[in-house]
């Protein structure tokens, strides 16, 4: 099949399943690794760099793969895409270079470094799986996320193993990563394009980097930056949601307790592969259902997906509750089993955020963004308020129960805005009928 032909729902559905599933099975057997090679204080570490990392780039990411995945309309081109990318990249480069130097031992600002480099590369495959995801091939974006986890796996663990070392672990997987970036995704991208221009224009050309060559017209980014920002400074939220508890725990507790309560947050991640492979693959239907006004379809898929969010939450309460002491022992260490009630906590606050998580699919597939920022301030605040209130007096799980509310209120308010937004098209596609008396 030619890479402009898209998939079908299920395939692309499967594909992200199984793509985001062996990453973030990868991701998790990093920590794994860190947890029995290591300490927790080296798990506290890595995941330090991660916290302060992930919010930079995610604002300077601006959420372009979402807005691209759901242009419908193609209102601009991949090239555009590409160069707002490459701009804030190299922002967000130089900002954790800053912090870095200024603000962590040598060591430390090695790894936030080393990190930061890691998101520069992932940020950059990033739009291309924008691209791929507009065209429904998400057979692409898995072949890629599973390279590059189970290489960056192995690297990792080898380094570990042989020098005991952090730092050259993850010297291996900015290697990995840029091999798989130059490799493949880039390969991926330019096959894409060169098909949509045969297809268009029925000139065949072999595969060239000038296709992905990226635009400067600056009014175009500029407009572009101004639709996107408001979802950039959405993501930095979310993501500020999720690392808040890790600043005030490492604040509070130090980097050994950072490290438990990290490795066991990690947890939720295998509910929430099933939820991101669901969310990336139904989005451009959802959107292509709403720009057609089509509130009932937008509805029933919604509908579905919120369902399946519940189950899945429901059931890593129940086996948290059911095995969890054991579950943790074998994972990682028996120090980590004495923190069961943690595990269990965490499992609750997992199943609130994938129903929230499929809302906020549900509101970006309806282009509701400017809304977004007002109710993610909110969910930061209420989570750095809980934090700071919580944890100094009950510890870990003060953490866990400031997460439970900061996802009670997104999905309260999440849901509030989906309701408006079928209101609101039902209103053109189901007119009341106007009655006259006899």
């Amino acid at each position: 099949m030619q890479l402009n032909h898209p998939l079908t729902l299920r395939h692309n559905f499967s594909w992200t399943l199984v793509g985001n599933g062996v990453y973030a099975a990868c991701q998790w057997g990093m920590l794994v690794l860190l947890a029995k090679l290591g300490s927790p204080a080296m798990v506290g570490q890595f995941t330090l760099g991660l916290a302060i990392t992930a919010p930079i780039f995610m604002l300077t990411n601006l959420q372009l793969r979402a807005i691209q995945a759901t242009d419908a309309a193609q209102h601009y081109r991949f090239n555009d895409y590409l160069g707002l990318r490459l701009i804030g990249t190299g922002l967000s480069l130089l900002t954790i270079l800053t912090i870095a130097l200024v603000g962590y031992s040598d060591r430390t600002s090695w790894v936030i470094l080393l990190i930061g480099l890691t998101k520069s590369l992932e940020s950059i495959s990033d739009v291309l799986y924008g691209l791929l995801q507009q065209h429904e091939r998400m057979d692409r974006i898995a072949i890629s996320l599973m390279s590059r986890g189970c290489f960056s796996l192995l690297v990792l663990g080898f380094s570990l193993y042989w020098t005991h070392q952090l730092v050259w672990g993850i010297t291996g997987m900015v290697i990995v990563w840029a091999t798989i970036l130059l490799g493949y995704d880039l390969r991926s991208g330019i096959a894409l394009l060169k098909a949509n221009t045969a297809a268009t224009t029925s000139v065949h050309q072999p595969l060239s980097l000038q296709v992905l060559r990226p635009h400067w017209h600056w009014l175009t980014l500029k407009k572009l930056t101004r639709l996107a920002l408001p979802m950039g400074l959405v993501m930095m939220l979310i993501s500020l949601n999720s690392n808040i508890p890790r600043y005030v725990v490492e604040h509070y507790l130090g980097e050994q307790e950072l490290g438990i309560f990290a490795a066991i947050a990690y947890l939720i991640m295998v509910g929430g592969t099933i939820i991101s492979a669901l969310g990336q693959a139904a989005s451009p239907r959802l959107a292509k259902y709403y720009a057609q006004a089509n509130a009932k379809a937008f509805w029933a898929l919604l509908s579905k997906l919120l369902g399946i969010g519940a189950v899945i939450g429901g059931l890593s309460v129940l086996v948290a509750l059911i095995a969890g002491r054991e579950i943790l022992t074998v994972l990682y260490q028996p120090e980590y089993a004495q923190h069961t009630d943690l595990l269990v906590w965490l499992m609750v606050a997992g199943g609130l955020s994938y129903i929230a998580s499929f809302l906020g699919y549900g509101m970006t597939a309806a282009q509701h963004f400017q809304i977004q920022l007002p109710l993610f301030i909110s969910v930061t605040t209420v989570s750095a308020l809980t934090c700071l209130w919580l944890i100094p007096s009950i510890g870990l799980n003060g953490a866990a129960i400031a997460l439970i509310l900061a996802a009670v209120v997104q999905a309260g308010v999440s849901l509030g805005v989906i309701l408006y937004a079928i209101r609101r098209i039902s209103k053109y596609t189901n007119p009341v009928p106007t009655t006259f008396a006899e």
